[in-house]
């Protein structure tokens, strides 16, 4: 594979690795190793977080770099994404897709052959959830792309789950249901801010197709959605008090934060809304985690 974008000038190997878009993977990443402790009794299952997690890092970066393939049009008429390296000509098109292909194949190929056929299946269905189904059609046709599409986002921690247990149960259903209801909100925040540039480029995201007060008061809706889904944990005897102590301070600061941008005139507080639903997915799975080690803690105490 060619890695050169001419002959002057070299691609660095960080152009290559940010088709993978790593910010985002290392989010994905921390809830996929959150599902896999939350599924032992303590022993920390060292294989499945480095191997599993090898492997879905491997395919959720292929995922990355074959959005960064179809959206390579977009992305050079967009603010935020017009320096990714496609759109700036320095890796070729061709290229980014055989990126893509090898990294699918060795990261699906890990879990399959090292983890179990369950959590590769389930990868591969998120893989062509997120590269295929929503940005190649839904993200192109309906303002409710991220809603829908926001199914394959919020897999990792599943398959962190799955990858230590070889099975899907309700706990895990419960993790995936939280990232899937905290989908929207967040993205949501996001498109307000570039509502302009999506607008431009013709893609329907919800500020653009509905108004951004529209937006603002769906924000607010989801985020109470949300704290309503954070409460089972809690309520199936999944979790204890430290994590409902928690999920409660963080799901009223979120709320919080949608109602002052819901009441604030233009998008100055979009940003920090968005901003906030990062820091709040973080802490939430944090939360589950220090809860899930201290029970197994006063557990052996007794």
């Amino acid at each position: 594979m060619d890695i050169t974008g001419d002959a002057k000038q070299p691609i660095k190997w960080k152009r290559y690795l940010e088709l993978c878009k790593p910010n985002v993977v290392l989010l994905m990443l921390f809830t996929s190793a959150v599902g896999m402790l939350l599924a032992t009794d303590g022993n920390i299952p060292w294989f499945e977080l480095v191997v599993a997690n090898f492997g879905i890092a491997l395919s959720s970066g292929a995922a990355a770099a074959i959005n960064h393939y179809v959206d390579r049009h977009i992305d050079v008429e967009m603010g935020r994404t017009d320096s990714r390296p496609l759109p700036q000509g320095e890796i070729k098109p061709i290229n980014a897709i055989i990126f893509a292909i090898i990294l699918a194949t060795v990261g699906l190929s890990i879990l399959f052959f090292l983890i179990n056929p369950l959590t590769s299946l389930l990868t591969f269905i998120g893989l062509l959830g997120y590269a295929v189904f929503y940005t190649m059609y839904l993200k192109r046709n309906t303002p409710h792309n991220i809603v829908i599409g926001g199914a394959a986002g919020a897999a990792p921690p599943l398959l962190g789950w799955v990858a230590v247990t070889g099975e899907i149960n309700t706990e895990a259903l419960l993790l995936f249901l939280i990232i899937f209801i905290w989908t929207p909100p967040h993205f949501w925040a996001l498109a307000i801010k570039r509502r302009v540039e999506y607008a431009k480029t013709g893609v329907p995201m919800l500020p653009v197709t509905h108004g951004v007060e529209f937006t603002k008061l769906h924000i607010l809706l989801y985020t109470l959605m949300l704290l309503a889904v954070t409460l089972l944990p809690f309520i199936i005897h999944m979790s204890g008090i430290i994590y409902l102590s928690g999920a409660i301070a963080l799901g009223i600061g979120f709320i919080i934060s949608a109602y002052k941008l819901y009441r604030d005139d233009g998008d100055r507080l979009a940003m920090k809304t968005f901003v906030y639903s990062i820091k709040y997915l973080t802490a939430l799975f944090g939360f589950l985690l220090a809860d899930h080690y201290a029970r197994l803690f006063f557990r052996g105490l007794m």
